[in-house]
């Protein structure tokens, strides 16, 4: 494969910050969605640092999936309500995705509107535009990645809302895989004819191929990739899927059960392991479980999941598989548990922000160099 100079440098860039990342600290996000803020997590001494962003800032409010951009910025899904109908006049009209620095600046909105509604997962695909579940519509809307401007409806259940059969029904995570294929998780939900959520449909992962992320296809039929599993024995007897996550060597998918446990898929849709997630050693267990994410740098290998447990008044927990792996059958894990973690559901791990910003310097200096370099014959 052949690698012009520029890419090379930046390469070497990346290379080099992702060595500095290894050494630097690096920490967890937890998104709290009953008290309106999110946490920091010390990933090399398991240790709770309090608030990242001050609770309710800009809005934020119910905050769900966390996602780390392409400019190193923090973006967070926010608001909307699935207790009311959608149909209420009273139905909140706060859903958006909010942007933070790395160091908890609230640093505006980066997208809204365009019928957005309970926004859940949120990702940005390889054309550099965010892409976000309207849980509430059964749609994916898109955005310019730098602009927020709307660029219209991905995907829906083409039925307006109220689902159908193998469909985009109740959208959360969201992950594009290294083929450019966008994975969706669905929790099987749809609105019914007064817009009341109900539960109508299977919990499935969805797959829209590269051709169909593009626009040179259609997205209106999206494949299975997972149908609906067996419920797993720690569960109370349902499944809904929510969080997805690729394996560091991008062989693999996980997706986390809310009802319990997190399996892994290959690429083709087969199942290869199960972790067991009820960390409360309860049967069924006590716990529900939110997004996944795996570690940064020396801790890179180490999947990360958010958890509650909702008979003690929804206190959250920070569960860690060393290597992604442990039983199918009890919990093998370690568990971080804190009272500052309130129905815990997103998840993202990042570099500390000042790796961050020594790569996109280091990156900016190289090509800087490159250029001057490039342009001094034309000087003769």
């Amino acid at each position: 494969m052949k690698i012009s100079l520029p890419a090379a440098i930046v390469l070497g860039a990346f290379t080099f910050a992702s060595f500095a990342a290894s050494k630097a600290e690096a920490f967890v996000l937890v998104a709290n969605s009953e008290s309106n803020n999110i946490i920091q997590f010390d990933e090399t001494t398991n240790t709770f640092l309090g608030d990242f962003t001050t609770p309710g800032i800009g809005g934020l409010r119910s905050p769900d999936d966390l996602t780390v951009g392409p400019d190193g910025n923090l973006y967070v899904s926010s608001g909307g309500s699935n207790s009311l109908s959608i149909l209420d006049p009273d139905y909140p009209t706060d859903s958006a995705i909010l942007k933070f620095s790395l160091t908890g600046k609230y640093l505006g909105v980066a997208a809204a509107g365009n019928g957005l509604s309970r926004p859940y997962g949120n990702a940005f695909g390889p054309d550099g535009n965010l892409y976000v579940s309207s849980f509430r519509t059964n749609q994916i809307l898109r955005y310019d990645g730098k602009t927020g401007e709307f660029l219209g409806v991905f995907a829906s259940d083409n039925n307006n809302g109220r689902g159908r059969e193998n469909g985009l029904n109740g959208p959360n995570g969201l992950l594009f895989g290294p083929d450019g294929s966008l994975y969706v998780a669905t929790e099987g939900t749809a609105n019914d004819a007064q817009g009341n959520l109900g539960f109508p449909y299977a919990s499935q992962i969805l797959r829209y191929t590269p051709e169909q992320v593009a626009g040179t296809v259609p997205t209106t039929t999206p494949s299975v990739f997972v149908d609906v599993p067996t419920p797993l024995d720690e569960s109370l007897g349902f499944v809904s899927l929510l969080g997805l996550a690729l394996a560091p060597d991008q062989q693999s998918i996980f997706v986390s059960d809310f009802a319990g446990g997190i399996r892994q898929y290959g690429l083709a849709g087969n199942l290869l392991n199960v972790l067991s997630t009820n960390y409360t050693g309860t049967s069924p267990s006590n716990n529900f479980i939110g997004g996944l994410t795996f570690g940064v740098g020396d801790d890179s290998n180490t999947l990360y999941a958010a958890g509650f447990d909702f008979t003690n008044e929804n206190v959250g927990s920070i569960l860690a598989f060393d290597g992604a792996t442990g039983s199918s059958t009890a919990f093998s894990g370690a568990a971080y548990t804190d009272p500052g973690l309130l129905r815990t559901i997103g998840i993202v791990a990042v570099p500390e922000p000042a790796s961050v910003a020594g790569a996109l310097l280091a990156v900016g200096g190289l090509g800087a160099t490159w250029r001057r370099k490039r342009r001094s014959p034309a000087k003769s």
